[in-house]
């Protein structure tokens, strides 16, 4: 298949990589120079896109494959308020979007067992639950997009819990997110329930971008040809 890569960053030439041993071609590359090159004439040679830029660029990246007719698979966190708009241009348009605030398949496997566990919980209302978060300092938005969807599992499987906060809580109603920014760290993610007598935890770290962006490459090929608004939990679902 013909790629573009929207952002051609340390992800994207991964991607890239990936891509190429897999036999697909690399047909447009775009980065913060030459922005102007995502235009109907080169987007008419591809048959899928795969963004991960910056959240103040995604949206329009996103809206102007949905425009020229090509189903585009987004990895950048930040930009959600915008989601719902999206999934209208995606009916408007008979486009396709795939969203996943990450790639990776064992961070899929992760949110299904923080979910699991916050429902066993649910009946221990002597735990508290709190969550840390570490990426690389390259990384603008924080929480990051893995610890809102991390949040969001919790939040529908204990009704004690009403909205998260990217700080330490005041509140037992709030969900605390602590955010740290460390040069050259690819990414963790640890939630804890925490008792006067015990502590339960558990741990997602990356190692390296590859999972990453073997996931959105498997997403990217899992894309073409369909219409309609994807997540992980379609490409992985039996």
């Amino acid at each position: 298949m013909n790629i573009a890569l929207i952002g051609y960053g340390k992800m994207g030439k991964t991607i890239e990589q990936l891509a190429l041993a897999a036999g697909h071609q690399v047909v447009l590359r775009i980065d913060v120079n030459n922005g102007s090159d995502l235009n109907p004439e080169n987007l008419d040679q591809v048959d899928v896109a795969i963004e991960f830029t910056r959240p103040e660029s995604a949206f329009q990246n996103i809206v102007c494959c949905l425009e020229n007719g090509v189903p585009i698979v987004s990895g950048t966190t930040g930009w959600l308020e915008h989601l719902e708009e999206a999934q209208q241009l995606v009916e408007k348009y008979q486009g396709g979007l795939f969203y996943a605030s990450n790639y990776s398949i064992g961070v899929n496997i992760f949110f299904a067992l923080n979910r699991y566990l916050a429902k066993m919980m649910k009946q221990y209302g002597q735990y508290e639950v709190s969550m840390e978060e570490i990426h690389h300092t390259q990384k603008l938005d924080a929480p990051s997009g893995t610890a809102i969807t991390l949040a969001e599992g919790i939040l529908t499987e204990l009704p004690h819990k009403k909205d998260w906060v990217n700080s330490a809580a005041t509140n037992r109603e709030d969900l605390p997110i602590i955010s740290k920014r460390i040069d050259k760290v690819p990414g963790t993610h640890e939630i804890a329930y925490q008792s006067t007598v015990d502590n339960i935890t558990i741990t997602h770290t990356a190692h390296s971008r590859e999972g990453f962006a073997r996931g959105a490459l498997a997403a990217a090929e899992w894309m073409v040809g369909k219409q309609g608004f994807y997540g992980m939990e379609d490409m992985l679902s039996p």
